[in-house]
This record gives C-alpha cells, structure tokens and sequence, in this order.
C-alpha cells in the first residue's frame, strides 16, 4: 500500500528575500545590458515582495550543467556587479552595519542580521522616542496670529535633532516656513509643504492652527 503524499503549506518567507542575482560569470559577459537589468529587477522586485525566487518569466538559457559537480565549479558573480563573487559583501556594505526597522536599534555586539541582532528602542522618561508629540518634545510657542516662523507652533529644532538622535534612521526635519511664492514648484521643499497642508486641514486646535500658519498653508 502506498503511503499518501504529505502536503505542505506554502508560507511567504519572513524578513524578505534577497537582492541580489547570480549568475556564472561567462553567462554574464555574454549578456546584453537590457537582459541583466531584466533579471536584476525581477530579482529586486521579489526580494521586496518577501520571496527568494524571482519569476521565471526572467530566466537566462545557457547556465545549466550536466552534473552538480560542474554546476559548483562553475565562477559564479553577481549580475549587477561581476567583480564580486556570489555572497560577497561590496566594501560599503561592509562599513555600513545592518539597520533595524523603525522604532528598533542594533542590540552591541551581534552579528548584522543575525536573530535577536535588533530590540525595541526604550521609551525614555519623556515618553516613546519614536513619536513626535508630547511631553518634553520641544515645541514652538503657538501664537494667535502670525505666518511663517512667527505663527510658532511645530517642533524646535532642538526637538528635531533629540529626536534624530533617539531614531538614527529618521529624516524629520523642522517646517517650511518659506514663502510658497519663494519656493520652487515641485521642488523638494515644495512638495513637502503641500503634503502637510494637505494632511493637516482637519487641526483645529490652538497648536494646530498655528502649525498651518507655519507652514503658510
């Protein structure tokens, strides 16, 4: 009698998946640029997506063996960069340790990427470090009337850099308070005022009329 076949659940790999495609390194010099960038994004797209594999609408001919002992001997590089070897680190990602989601930092003395390498950054006496309100979050005095910097309200930019300091990885940064007849359209800095304005036209509090004042919106 035979034994039923086991089925197994497929499950979405955790942490996400590589990067980065290798192939042999003849394959590659033969390769135009169009065909490596195709692997390379397929690749990144399902490294993004949590998977290991990339589709195989993006498979190459010419890289299979007759055997696995010739598969193996075969000099395997990265598509997107064939002086490194398959696994091999570029010299910036040596220098530049692992980062740690939002909110977490690197646990002193693991291995980057290693289990148990990140933890949740503590709460200081001030309150959760990863929010921008609160007590002791350095604050511009709202003023009743005023535009730009003098309306007040919005973070100081003390509070910007104790923030920065709590959260490595952040990029906040203190108000546009220039005049948006100043500002480049679709600038940066442009951009960046139209989108508070934007989520910000339901503040009606004291602190919060003032933060649109600030931002002239």
């Amino acid at each position: 009698m035979k034994s039923p076949l086991l089925k197994f659940k497929k499950t979405k790999a955790s942490g996400g998946g590589t990067k980065k495609v290798c192939l042999p390194l003849a394959k590659i010099r033969g390769m135009s640029n169009s065909e490596k960038q195709s692997v390379i994004r397929a690749k990144r797209s399902a490294g993004e997506k949590g998977e290991y594999k990339r589709s195989s609408k993006s498979n190459v001919t010419g890289t299979k063996s007759n055997s696995l002992k010739d598969w193996v001997k075969q000099d395997w590089r990265q598509v997107a960069n064939p002086s490194l070897k398959c696994g091999e680190k570029s010299p910036s990602e040596k220098e530049s340790p692992a980062k740690c989601w939002d909110g977490y930092r690197r646990v002193p003395g693991t291995a980057a990427g290693a289990k148990g390498s990140c933890e949740k950054s503590p709460a200081d006496k001030k309150g959760d470090v990863r929010r921008t309100i609160g007590k002791g979050k350095n604050f511009n005095k709202a003023n009743d009337t005023g535009t730009g910097a003098a309306a007040g309200g919005g973070m100081t930019q003390k509070g910007v850099d104790e923030y920065k300091r709590n959260n490595p990885d952040s990029k906040l940064t203190t108000a546009v308070t220039t005049p948006p007849s100043e500002l480049k359209k679709g600038g940066k800095k442009w951009k960046k005022r139209k989108a508070f304005c934007a989520r910000s036209k339901s503040w009606k509090s004291k602190r919060g009329k003032a933060a649109r004042r600030r931002w002239n919106c």
